[in-house]
C-alpha cells in the first residue's frame, strides 16, 4: 500500500483551519450521518485492536435532558445547541471481544490476569478513539467541541446505570454558529514540545 500526503484543503479541514466550537446553529445531523461517523472511526488504531470505546449518540430532547443536570452551567448552552453530543464512554469489560478482534494469541488471558491494566488501556484507547471521532466528523464536513466540565457519576448513573460503562468525556457535533468560534489560542514551537533523539 502506497499513501500519498492530503491536499492542503484536506489538512485545513482536519487541522490548521479546524475549530473547537462552543455553539453551534439548529442544522440536525442525521442518523445515516452518526453512522457514517462510526464507520470512519472504527478504522483507527488501538492496542490489541481492543476498541473499548463505546458512544452514546444523545439526539432527543428527552436524552438531552438526563444530560444537562450533570454539566458544568456553562456548558448547558453547547449542549443545547449541538445536533447531537456524543458521550464517549469505555467498556470496561472489553477483554470479552478480544477473542474475535485481536486473533492472534489470547490477550484476553492478559487482561483476565492482570486485573489492573483494564482501566488504563480503556481509557487511553477510548480517548484515542474519541480522537477519531473529531476527525472523523471534521472530515465529513461537521464541527466539534470537546467537553471535560460535566460530573462523570452523575453521568454514568443516568446512562450506564449497570457500571459496565464509564464515560470518558463528551463531545458535541453539529454545524458551527460564527459566535460559537473563539479567536485561536496559540500553541507550543516544535522546540518546547518536541524533541528528535
Amino acid at each position: 500500500m502506497s499513501l500519498h500526503a492530503l491536499s492542503d484543503a484536506v489538512l485545513d479541514q482536519l487541522f490548521r483551519q479546524a475549530r473547537t466550537v462552543h455553539a453551534f446553529k439548529p442544522q440536525a445531523v442525521s442518523d445515516d450521518t452518526i453512522h457514517q461517523l462510526y464507520d470512519l472511526l472504527k478504522w483507527g488504531p488501538t492496542a490489541f485492536n481492543a476498541q473499548p470505546a463505546r458512544y452514546v449518540f444523545v439526539k432527543s430532547e428527552q436524552a438531552k435532558a438526563k444530560l444537562i443536570p450533570a454539566l458544568s452551567p456553562g456548558n448547558v448552552p453547547q449542549v443545547q445547541s449541538a445536533a447531537v453530543t456524543v458521550i464517549v464512554a469505555y467498556d470496561t469489560r472489553f477483554a470479552e471481544h478480544l477473542p474475535t478482534q485481536f486473533p492472534g494469541y489470547d490477550a484476553k488471558a492478559v487482561f483476565d490476569a492482570n486485573p489492573g491494566m483494564v482501566e488504563p488501556a480503556a481509557f487511553r484507547n477510548s480517548s484515542l478513539q474519541g480522537a477519531y471521532l473529531i476527525l472523523a466528523a471534521r472530515a465529513l464536513g461537521l464541527d466539534s467541541g470537546a467537553m471535560s466540565g460535566f460530573n462523570p457519576q452523575a453521568v454514568n448513573e443516568a446512562f450506564f446505570a449497570d457500571g459496565r460503562f464509564k464515560v470518558n468525556f463528551l463531545l458535541n457535533i453539529g454545524v458551527a454558529d460564527p459566535a460559537g468560534i473563539y479567536p485561536r489560542a496559540p500553541r507550543l514551537a516544535f522546540e518546547e514540545a518536541a524533541q528528535i533523539v
